[in-house]
């Protein structure tokens, strides 16, 4: 393809952008509306099955049905002859993976905020029935102002599933962030995603791949056999209760994993918003227990380290002085790590527990059971419990109360006093009739 290039006398193609194993990328300019958008047109080699192509077209219809922030937008899909495209909105900025080559690890607090909008695209997918399946940096974009979008959906899959035999070089192609399951040729499923997000969040904050090898294969039998390793391991400045997090994240089985990259990115964002909190608190002078200073070649280090104990709860303020009460309270023995739940919501780590259905009913407070919106609470007392009463019920009857003094002696006194006017009633009938 040359410069000069116009597909279906629309797309003039204007600079290659980018190549890979199944399309090469250009810069073009849509003459029919007039803006630049992207053109991937696929490799040759992968056009002759009538079957992939029927596939490929299902999938970016099926993108295209994707509005959300943080993926990229599909405008069109064709082909001029034999040469197959598909047209995407084009992305100014860099992607991920030539992000960490130039920087290395990332400040913690960006590692994050690149990794929840990452979930958020990807989990937007997931709700809409769709499966990336090659989730690496390489596609995932990124802004100048550091906002993300996910492309590539579904092309490798689409491979996959019409060509058995490609099936592994399809495979081989990203063996650095394939999980387990997909190394073994089995269809990967929003837990795969998972996965593969997991090892994007570990490159972020470590500047290294978890698994090396000399050849792909190694690589992919690192993925199903090596032990899993720590995010903290390479870069000790990153808090070990976000290094858990990617740990699970990289589990061996899905069933250990987060369901889906909405389940993670809930847990990424209210440790985000825990992180920030905590360096916040700092910052306003808030006492802080002594922590390690990070080392001095460290350029990314975060702002904030928790300690490896939690320290003891410090005593109130003495009369007079100022103080502030820590962000979170501790968390009760035997219940998960603050880090695994949101200040007001909960969120469930078991990937496998069924979720029961809720149908029309309002949203309520974790932990509480469902109020009737017609009834009332009521203490129970120091236990802190609740229970609900009816506003109103017909059925109850108030019970009979007992007549004081006062009501029993201004009644007699009427029944006197009626009991009194009757003679004078009957003197004055005679009088006026009898007369």
């Amino acid at each position: 393809m040359t410069n000069d290039t116009v597909l279906n006398n629309r797309y003039r193609l204007v600079a290659q952008q980018g190549s890979g194993g199944m399309a090469v990328i250009y810069k073009a300019i849509d003459q029919a509306l007039g803006r630049t958008v992207a053109v991937k047109i696929l490799r040759p080699s992968l056009t002759n099955d009538p079957a992939f192509l029927a596939r490929f077209r299902n999938e970016a219809r099926s993108v295209a049905n994707l509005a959300h922030p943080n993926i990229v937008t599909v405008h069109d899909v064709g082909n001029d002859g034999s040469t197959h495209y598909i047209v995407m909105e084009f992305v100014e900025g860099l992607d991920l993976k030539r992000i960490i080559k130039s920087e290395g690890a990332l400040a913690v607090e960006r590692a994050l905020n690149l990794a929840t909008q990452i979930c958020a695209g990807i989990g937007f997918a997931h709700r809409a029935g769709l499966v990336h399946a090659d989730v690496k940096p390489q596609n995932i974009l990124v802004t100048r102002d550091d906002v993300v979008k996910v492309t590539d959906f579904g092309i490798a899959q689409a491979l996959s599933d019409t060509q058995p035999g490609e099936r592994q070089a399809v495979v081989w192609g990203s063996p650095h962030y394939f999980a387990p399951e997909q190394a073994r040729g089995e269809k990967p499923t929003p837990a795969s995603d998972v996965y593969s997000i997991g090892i994007v969040i570990f490159e972020m904050l470590t500047g290294r791949l978890p698994y090396t090898g000399k050849d792909q294969q190694e690589l992919a039998l690192a993925h199903i056999r090596e032990p899993v390793p720590t995010v903290t391991q390479f870069n000790p400045t990153v808090p070990e209760s976000l290094s858990r997090i990617v740990f699970k994240t990289m589990s061996k089985e899905p069933a250990s994993r987060y369901r889906m990259a909405d389940q993670l990115g809930h847990i990424l964002l209210s440790y985000k918003n825990q992180f920030r909190e905590s360096g916040a608190s700092a910052g306003a002078g808030r006492s802080q227990p002594a922590q390690a200073a990070p080392p001095a070649d460290s350029a990314s280090a975060p702002a904030w380290v928790p300690p490896a104990t939690p320290p003891p709860p410090a005593p109130p303020p003495a009369q007079g002085q100022g103080g502030t009460p820590p962000p979170y309270p501790p968390a009760a023995p035997g219940l998960p790590p603050a880090v695994d739940r949101a200040p007001t919501q909960r969120y469930d780590l078991a990937p496998n527990a069924p979720q029961a259905p809720v149908y029309n009913r309002p949203a309520v407070a974790p932990n509480q059971a469902y109020q009737d919106p017609y009834q009332v609470p009521q203490s129970t007392g120091s236990t802190g419990a609740y229970y609900s009463q009816p506003l109103y019920d017909s059925r109850r009857q108030a019970p009979a109360s007992s007549l004081d003094i006062v009501t029993i002696a201004l009644a007699v006194l009427a029944f006197f006093a009626v009991a009194c006017l009757i003679p004078l009633y009957i003197a004055v009938f005679q009088a006026r009739f009898g007369g």
